[in-house]
């Protein structure tokens, strides 16, 4: 299950940014601790990340609450 927003140990709100968000979301895991929790939100469901993610060694699961919000946990394999 997702981590709610207020539990993960870093939250990365990729709404906000104006224009392409893919710079931050990889200068964000570049910076992530082994033994934390990335709570990415987008949305839409951010699909061309997963192999990025993979291919980095990171898993993920992705929800939607049903409205334009997609959240996507990330942690270390």
């Amino acid at each position: 299950m997702v981590t709610e927003r207020n539990e993960a140990d870093r939250c990365l709100d990729v709404r906000e940014i104006d224009g392409e968000p893919f710079g931050e979301i990889t200068a964000e895991l570049e910076a992530f601790p082994d033994d934390e929790t990335l709570l990415l939100i987008n949305s839409f469901e951010p699909e061309p990340l997963y192999q990025v993610l993979e291919e980095r060694g990171f898993r993920h699961e992705t929800t939607s609450d049903g409205s334009e919000a997609w959240y996507v946990e990330i942690r270390h394999e």
